[in-house]
């Protein structure tokens, strides 16, 4: 029986899935050369399926690529993942207390919680961990809403991955889940939704704290605004 090639899309959606799964649990660090050449070797396929991948990556914000430096995955810094963590504190809280007063089912972010709490390294428990916020946000009857938190998951990851990396705070966080699955559970879409707020707020400031010439420079903003 004659084999038959496989797809080039599912080529490119094979490799696309394996470095974002690669820089999100840290085997690929901001900063590092993405090179189409190595990558195909790697992954047994030519360099077309790994352009199209790095292009749809940089797309979300994993990776930059440059004229000059080539593709690199995306650095970090508290700029960044203040603008990622702001557009979360704003939509994702809401989405949860409209997905609570819906009533609708929350067995997927159960389910993810649980896998977050068995997993046996990091990299599973981060991707279980992106899972739960996901299935807390996803069935708020918003579409568009659930698109838009989409669309900022990736980088809000990365900016996970970097800040466990040189800190680890999961049990911490893993408390946190709970306490918001379990108001949510029982019904509480604003306990649910300020429990939520409260934990992406106070990890973003952890992980990325204001300095003092943040705060100065926010007090002259808001000064000259006044004037």
């Amino acid at each position: 029986m004659t084999s038959v090639p496989t797809p080039i899309p599912s080529r490119t959606q094979y490799v696309q899935e394996e470095i974002k799964r690669r820089i999100l649990t840290g085997q690929l660090t901001p900063g590092q050369a993405l090179v189409e050449t190595e990558l195909a070797a790697r992954f047994g396929v030519s360099k077309t399926p790994v352009r199209e991948a790095l292009k749809t990556l940089a797309g979300t914000g994993l990776v930059v690529m440059s004229q000059y430096k080539g593709v690199t995955v995306r650095m970090v810094d508290a700029d960044m993942a203040r603008e990622v963590y702001d557009v979360r504190l704003l939509l994702e809280p809401e989405a949860l207390r409209r997905a609570v007063r819906r009533g609708a089912s929350l067995d997927a972010a159960r389910a993810a919680l649980t896998r977050a709490d068995d997993a046996t390294d990091t990299a599973e428990r981060s991707l279980a961990n992106r899972e739960f916020h996901r299935a807390l946000y996803l069935p708020c009857g918003n579409p568009l809403l659930g698109r838009m938190l989409d669309e900022v998951r990736d980088q809000a990851a990365l900016v996970s991955a970097v800040a466990w990396a040189s800190s680890p705070s999961w049990e911490r966080e893993a408390g946190e889940h709970r306490e918001i699955l379990r108001l949510a559970l029982a019904g509480d879409a604003d306990g649910a939704s300020a429990a939520l707020h409260a934990h992406i707020g106070s990890f973003v400031e952890r992980a990325y704290p204001r300095h003092d010439t943040d705060t100065a420079t926010d007090t002259d903003t808001a000064r000259e605004a006044q004037a």
